[in-house]
C-alpha cells in the first residue's frame, strides 16, 4: 500500500524538472491559489516551462481547478489552480510520555481523523498494537483510490524517552524500554507503509512550515511548550536537523536557577530550561504535593481564571525562555521565533507579549530582537507536524534533488539517503 512517485535517477534535466514541480508546489501552498502567470513569477520559470509542470501536476491529481479571476482586465479571465486536498494523505504518530495520538492529514493540512490516548506511555510492543488499530479505523476513512495516495507515516517522539523523568515527575514505568527499541523498523514492519521519524519538536516545526507561518516565513525557531519543551530549526525554507536530529533541542539550554520555592534545585550551578519553561513546572506550583493528577484543563482554567499561581509561573517561565532565546538569537541571527502551546485562550497573547517585551528589555545595545508569533496547532502540532513528514519529504523543494543524490525508492527515503542518512538508521538516535 505504500505510495510511491516516480524513480529519483534519470538526467539533469528530469531532476530539475522535479525540483521544479516541487517549486511550484510549494508556491501553491504559500499562495492558497494563483494563475499560471503568477506561478512562473514567484518560480522564475517561462509560461511554457510552468505549464508543462502544471499538466503533469494535474494528471497526477496534486493540484486543481479553483476558479476564474475576474479582475476587470481585458481578455479571459485567468483560471487559478490550488492545491488538491485529496491529492495526497499522510498519516502521523505522536509518540509521547503521557500520550499517543494518530492523525490522518489531507494534502492541505487539514485533519480528516483522529485517534488519542491519554495515557502513561506503555510498552514498546503494546503500543505498536494500538497505533495499528488505530491505524486501521482511519484508513477506512479514504477510498480504496485514495489509500493509493497516501505517503507514508510520520513518526514523532522526543528522543531519550527514559530520560528526565525526576524533572517531569514522572514514574519510571516502560520509558527505559524504549532506549533501544527501533520503533521506525517495528511500525514499517506493522503497517507496510515506509516511515519517517523526527523528534516532535522538529516534527511540529514542519507543520508550521507547510501549514502556517511557514507560508510567510522561511527562517525561523519553533518552540512547544507542553508538557515539557521541545523546538525546531528551519533555515531556508527547510529543516536544519543537526549532526544527531536535535537541532533546536532549547529543552536542554542552560539557564539560571529558578525563583519559584516550588522548583526543584539544580544539581549543579545552572539549571535546563525544561525544568521551569514547562506544563509540569507549572502544574508542580499549583499543586506541589500532587502535580501529576493535574489534567490539561485544569491547567488551562488555571489560565482562564488568572490564577496568581499561574501569573507567578509565567513570570519565570518568560524569565527562563529569555536568556535561552537571547543566546539562539545571538548565535543564529534567525528572524522570528514561533512559539505554541498546549495552552489556549488568553495564555497565547500573555506569553507572546510578555515574551516580546522581557526580550526587548534584555537586548544589548546596537541588537534587534526576534519576532515573537503564537503558533496555529495548540494540542495538535505534534500529532499534525508527524502527519506532514512523509508530505514533506515527498513534496517540498531540496537541493539534493539537483545534486544527483536521489536514489532508487520513494522521494522521502532518497532524500534521507542523499542526506548521507537512511530512514530508519540516522534517525534511531
Amino acid at each position: 500500500m505504500k505510495h510511491t512517485r516516480r524513480n529519483g535517477r534519470g538526467s539533469n534535466s528530469a531532476q530539475l524538472r522535479r525540483y521544479n514541480e516541487r517549486i511550484v508546489l510549494q508556491f501553491l501552498r504559500k499562495l492558497g491559489e494563483a494563475s499560471k502567470a503568477d506561478l512562473a513569477r514567484a518560480a522564475k520559470l517561462t509560461n511554457a516551462a510552468v505549464g508543462g509542470i502544471i499538466q503533469t501536476l494535474a494528471d497526477e491529481g496534486l493540484i486543481s481547478e479553483a476558479g476564474k479571476r475576474h479582475d476587470g482586465g481585458r481578455g479571459q479571465p485567468a483560471t487559478l489552480l490550488k492545491l488538491a486536498p485529496r491529492g495526497a494523505f499522510g498519516f502521523g504518530v505522536r509518540i509521547d510520555r503521557t500520550n499517543l495520538e494518530t492523525v490522518l492529514i489531507d494534502f492541505e493540512g487539514k485533519v480528516i481523523g483522529r485517534c488519542s490516548h491519554d495515557m502513561i506511555l506503555p510498552a514498546p510492543h503494546q503500543t505498536m498494537q494500538i497505533i495499528r488499530d488505530d491505524l486501521d479505523n482511519l484508513i477506512s476513512l479514504l477510498s480504496e483510490e485514495e489509500k493509493s495516495r497516501i505517503t507514508g507515516i510520520g513518526l514523532a517522539q522526543p528522543f531519550n524517552l527514559g530520560s528526565w523523568l525526576h524533572e517531569l515527575g514522572l514514574p519510571e514505568a516502560n520509558f527505559k524500554l524504549w532506549d533501544d527499541f527501533d520503533s521506525v523498523a517495528a511500525l514499517e514492519k506493522e503497517t507496510g507503509f515506509e516511515v519517517f521519524r523526527e523528534n516532535d519538536g522538529t516534527a511540529a516545526a514542519v507543520a508550521e512550515l507547510f501549514y502556517g507561518h511557514g507560508r510567510q516565513h522561511d527562517n525561523f525557531l519553533y518552540l512547544f511548550l507542553g508538557a515539557a519543551i521541545g523546538g525546531g530549526l528551519i533555515q531556508n525554507g527547510d529543516v536544519s536537523r543537526g549532526m544527531s536530529g536535535n537541532a533546536g533541542d532549547i529543552a536542554m539550554m542552560p539557564v539560571p536557577p529558578g525563583h519559584l520555592t516550588t522548583t526543584p534545585k539544580p544539581k549543579k550551578d545552572w539549571d535546563i530550561l525544561l525544568t521551569r519553561a514547562s506544563l509540569v513546572a507549572l502544574a508542580r506550583h499549583i499543586n506541589p504535593s500532587d502535580f501529576s493528577a493535574l489534567s490539561r484543563a485544569d491547567l488551562q482554567n488555571a489560565v482562564d481564571e488568572n490564577n496568581q499561581l499561574f501569573a507567578e509561573w509565567l513570570e519565570d517561565c518568560i524569565d527562563a525562555l529569555k536568556p535561552a532565546i537571547r543566546s539562539a538569537y545571538a548565535l543564529l541571527d534567525i528572524p522570528v521565533v514561533i512559539i505554541d502551546s498546549d495552552l489556549t485562550g488568553d495564555f497565547a497573547d500573555l506569553l507572546t507579549k510578555g515574551l516580546a517585551a522581557a526580550l526587548e528589555d534584555a537586548a544589548p545595545e546596537a541588537r534587534e530582537t526576534p519576532e515573537i508569533l503564537f503558533g496555529n496547532f495548540g494540542q495538535d502540532a505534534g500529532a499534525v507536524g508527524a502527519a506532514s513528514l512523509p508530505l514533506f519529504f515527498n513534496f517540498s523543494p531540496r537541493s539534493t534533488i539537483l545534486t544527483g543524490g536521489v536514489s532508487q525508492g520513494s522521494a522521502g527515503a532518497a532524500i534521507h539517503e542523499a542526506n548521507g542518512v537512511g530512514h530508519s538508521a540516522a534517525l534511531a538516535v
